[in-house]
């Protein structure tokens, strides 16, 4: 780390007054001697671009000069370092970071969806300019995600990283399994609270996830991930008779992303994922995130925090805002750009695992072998089976739960598709990965 000896304010041109903005400018206020001497100059916000001026925001922007603009915060002269915090992968976000970087000013965002998928190209702006571009609240709000990854870690080599990743699905499985109610109930409850969208849809169909594995294994492997390549699956088809099932097998179910890379490839997903319930990482609940890495030589370790809101995310902001006016840059990826391709991804069904496998099934004789008959056929070993009576004599239908020894991907997706397709099975199977912790 170099030390930096400019006694100048550094001057912060901030896009983006949302909740994280607010609160970013709330903090630098606050904590403003106490950065200061941690820094070893002012950090200062000079200027400021939003979508609706006239907004009341809890904080006074008056003395600031104001850019209707976003893109006016490049060439604005007493900006030195833009902070992007609008979101999402395209629009004003992304050629706001294209162009300061472009430029030659550094950048901080909390973007997400704009280093998941366009990670590369802005890692090679960032490089070819000598702009740094610094992410930490990208990844798990007030957790140091990146730094740890990137920097604490940075002399040992990566078996796997990942974790839980998403405060909402979190919060909503949690309460499934505390309530023993069903997804929708507790969605609903969750947007009530404030802990999920109007639009819950990236976060509950493992989209948010997604975005932050993918910057996770990028800079675990060093090199870009391709968002594309990663396999995703939401929380949607989880019942509240899964849990159920989960505690009487010793399971607990959590929205896991997993990133490891093999011989063949990385393999990258976010799915639910039955963990033993003692694992330290399945004690991790409610709106809590945690991010797990495991090297050669540190084995593995755990990190966990709030991984949204204003205060926990404006502190990951500032801490790359600090950074910048010690004059410490670091790679994006963490090693020196290179023409490196993405990291290439294992094929399809070409993992193994155990797995969950719940049906709605017929309640008579015979469906049992019906069911293991196809299993058998395609190579897949049975550990334990459960099920539980129907609800009343009239339900035609009983659950079934099946669970698996280590198999291929491959097999238990054949297995599925001609499960599915029996006379004897109602509603779609649901499949579940076990881990081990």
């Amino acid at each position: 780390m170099t030390s930096c000896s400019n006694s100048s304010p550094l001057r912060l041109g901030i896009a983006g007054l949302g909740t994280v903005g607010a609160g970013v400018i709330r903090l630098l206020r606050m904590n403003a001697d106490l950065l200061s001497a941690r820094a070893g100059r002012k950090l200062e916000v000079v200027a400021v671009s939003a979508r609706d001026r006239t907004r009341d925001r809890g904080i006074d922007v008056s003395t600031l000069h104001w850019h209707d603009n976003p893109l006016d915060l490049v060439s604005a002269p007493d900006v030195d370092v833009v902070v992007e915090l609008i979101g999402g992968s395209e629009g004003p976000a992304r050629a706001l970071v294209e162009k300061a970087l472009a430029a030659g000013k550094p950048v901080v965002t909390a973007n997400k969806a704009l280093l998941a998928v366009h990670g590369s190209a802005l890692a090679k702006l960032s490089a070819d300019n000598n702009a740094p571009l610094l992410f930490e609240a990208a990844v798990a709000g007030g957790i140091p995600a990146i730094k740890t990854v990137r920097e604490g870690l940075a002399a040992d080599k990566f078996l796997h990283v990942g974790g839980i990743l998403n405060g909402t699905c979190n919060y909503i499985l949690t309460v499934m399994r505390e309530t023993g109610k069903d997804f929708d109930l507790v969605l609903k409850d969750a947007q009530d609270l404030g802990y999920a969208e109007a639009d819950p849809s990236t976060d509950i169909d493992g989209i948010d996830a997604a975005h932050k594995l993918t910057i996770l294994a990028g800079l675990a492997f060093g090199r870009p991930v391709a968002f594309d390549s990663v396999q995703v699956e939401g929380i949607r088809q989880i019942g509240a008779i899964d849990f159920a099932f989960a505690r009487t097998l010793g399971y607990r179910i959590k929205l896991l992303g997993l990133a490891r890379l093999t011989d063949a490839g990385l393999q990258a997903r976010v799915a639910p994922c039955l963990l033993p319930h003692n694992a330290p990482i399945a004690q991790v609940d409610g709106v809590f995130n945690a991010v797990v890495a495991e090297g050669e030589f540190v084995g593995r370790i755990m990190l966990e925090g709030r991984g949204a809101g204003a205060g926990p995310t404006a502190c990951a902001v500032t801490a790359d805002l600090i950074d910048i006016a010690r004059g410490h840059t670091i790679p994006v990826w963490g090693v020196q750009a290179s023409a490196e391709p993405a990291l290439r991804a294992c094929p399809a069904g070409t993992g193994a695992g155990a797995f969950y496998l719940r049906l709605m099934v017929e309640d008579r004789s015979g469906v049992i072998a019906d069911i293991t008959a196809v299993l058998r056929d395609c190579g897949v070993s049975l550990r334990s089976m459960l099920q539980h009576p129907a609800e009343n004599e009239t339900t035609p239908y009983v659950p079934l739960v099946l669970v698996t020894h280590q198999t291929s991907e491959a097999a238990m997706q054949d297995a599925i598709t001609k499960i599915d397709a029996l006379s004897v099975v109602t509603d779609s199977p649901v499949m579940i990965r076990i881990e081990t912790a």
